[in-house]
C-alpha cells in the first residue's frame, strides 16, 4: 500500500491536531463540548490518509477525482460545520446577554429607589 505525499502530510496533520486538542482539554482550555468534534474530524482525517483503500473507496463513492479533493472536502466540509455551530452558540449568547443587561438595568433601578428611600428616612 502506497501513501502520497498529500495523504502522509494530511494524516500526520491530523494526528497532531489531535493530540493538541487533547491536550487543550487536559489544560482546561477547551471544553469537552467542543473537542468531541475536533476528535471526530482528525480521526476521519487520519483514517483518510493513512489508509488507501478506505480513501479510493470514499473517493469513488463521492464521485470525486481525486483522493486530496476528498480530504480537502472532508476538511472543508468540517470548518463549515464548526462555523455554524459556532454562530448558533454566539448567537445564544447574544440572546442571553440582552436579557442580563436588561435584568442589570432593573436591579440598578431598583437599587437608586431604595437608596432615595433610605435618604429621605423612609426606610425599606
Amino acid at each position: 500500500m502506497f501513501l502520497s505525499r498529500t495523504q502522509v502530510i494530511v494524516a500526520l496533520g491530523a494526528v497532531a491536531l489531535a493530540l493538541y486538542v487533547l491536550d487543550l482539554v487536559r489544560r482546561r482550555k477547551l471544553s469537552e463540548e467542543y473537542s468531541l468534534l475536533w476528535v471526530v474530524c482528525t480521526v476521519v482525517l487520519a483514517i483518510l490518509g493513512f489508509s488507501t483503500p478506505v480513501l479510493v473507496w470514499v473517493t469513488n463513492v463521492l464521485g470525486m477525482t481525486g483522493a486530496a479533493s476528498t480530504a480537502f472536502a472532508f476538511g472543508l466540509a468540517f470548518v463549515i460545520a464548526v462555523l455554524l455551530y459556532l454562530s448558533v452558540k454566539l448567537s445564544r449568547l447574544g440572546e442571553d446577554q440582552h436579557v442580563l443587561a436588561r435584568e442589570l438595568a432593573l436591579l440598578r433601578q431598583e437599587l437608586e429607589r431604595l437608596r432615595e428611600r433610605a435618604g429621605r428616612g423612609e426606610g425599606a
